[in-house]
């Protein structure tokens, strides 16, 4: 609503549609609807458009928008302390996910209350939420029908195509790429002679090598703040992990297959795995099941734990520990644990199929998580 209320000169000209249940996983398009429904009645049904700025002559805002200033500001300088966005993009990154894992910490604490996490827990069912464990009903989801219709569309595209004018559309953009052109004449004329945009990223790829992020879970550790205890339990759980495993540090490798681009969840369950005393690998987002089974086996790990949100769990996950077993990775000595959007019927499957545990948004407390994590390793029975 935001975009909405906003002064005249500050209102978005296209504004995004968040919808009631992107908590849960993709939203359907009725869902998008309602919030774009409720956005159109602000702007036709009152008078909020007919006014220049609502917040004008407020102090409260004007003292609010002066700190904001102030502390970007001095944000900024920081950023060109250092070169600039690009050389300061690990900086940031970091920052970005310390501030988040701080956060969780205080609402895990209770020094944050969130309405319905740590406080007024208590809850009528909402009969929009029906049915979410059991069986998906209030978010999109992808089955293999789902895939097998989108990989078939993709076919039939790639048939109708001039072979010979895509050939040479890719060959103009590795041509283009390898010079000091400008690659947007050669993409669009790609675009016009059909290529796809997997097409198109695989020639750049060739000439250009595949760029991986900074994750922002390196860096400085966070202590023993939040839930002091909890914290100090989950380490002597991984402690306790190391030596039953006859190692000096246990190896947590956290991964996130598909292209699903929402991270937070991997990056602060590596975060408290890595406060906890866990060893953390962590390569990014959009990883292939191959290499995150490849990474298994080249990093030796102990534990897996894998984050989908995007609701192919029932896709990537089984794929996932096909490969893990090819490479010599058996699921029952190195657990496999699971994190997402996944409904009770599709965790039971994913434990029959070999995976140790299934977490959701119901399971936000994620000191007890690595905890629960530290205790499925070695000679002792969860």
């Amino acid at each position: 609503m935001l975009g909405v209320t906003l002064s005249r000169e500050a209102r978005a000209r296209a504004v995004q549609l968040p919808a009631w249940n992107e908590a849960l996983g993709l939203p359907r398009s009725w869902d998008q609807q309602w919030s774009l429904r409720a956005q159109q009645i602000l702007a036709y049904e009152t008078d909020l458009l007919e006014h220049d700025d609502l917040f004008a002559g407020s102090k409260v805002v004007d003292e609010l928008s002066a700190q904001i200033g102030e502390e970007a500001w001095d944000e900024l300088q920081r950023v060109l302390e250092r070169g600039g966005s690009v050389e300061a993009l690990g900086y940031m990154k970091e920052r970005l996910v310390s501030s988040l894992a701080e956060r969780l910490r205080d609402i895990e604490s209770g020094r944050r209350p969130v309405v319905g996490v740590n406080t007024y827990r208590e809850s009528e069912r909402s009969p929009l939420a029906e049915g979410v464990q059991e069986g998906f009903a209030a978010v999109e989801r992808v089955e293999q029908e789902t895939e097998e219709e989108q990989v078939g569309s993709l076919l039939g595209w790639r048939k109708q195509r001039d072979g010979r004018s895509v050939r040479a559309s890719i060959d103009s953009i590795r041509r283009m790429a390898r010079s000091e052109t400008n690659l947007m004449e050669a993409s669009i004329e790609a675009a016009r002679a059909g290529v796809t945009t997997g097409e198109w990223a695989d020639a750049l790829r060739e000439v250009f090598g595949e760029y991986r992020p900074p994750t922002g879970v390196s860096g400085t550790a966070l202590g023993v703040t939040g839930d002091a205890e909890a914290l100090r339990m989950a380490r002597r759980k991984v402690e306790e992990a190391a030596r039953r495993l006859g190692v000096a540090r246990v190896r947590m490798l956290v991964g996130k297959p598909g292209l699903d681009g929402h991270s937070n969840a991997a990056e602060q369950i590596a975060v408290r795995a890595r406060d906890a005393g866990f060893e953390v690998v962590y390569q990014g987002i959009r990883l292939t099941p191959e290499e995150i089974a490849r990474a298994a086996a080249d990093e030796d790990v102990h534990v897996i734990g894998l984050s989908i949100l995007s609701g192919g769990h029932g896709r990537l996950v089984p794929r996932v520990l096909d490969l893990l077993r090819s490479e010599g990775v058996d699921p029952a000595r190195v657990p496999v644990v699971v994190g997402g959007i996944i409904p009770d019927g599709d965790a039971k499957e994913l434990l029959e199929r070999g995976v140790a545990r299934v977490y959701t948004p119901l399971d936000h407390d994620l000191t007890s998580i690595v905890g629960e994590m530290a205790d499925l390793l070695g000679d002792r029975q969860p």
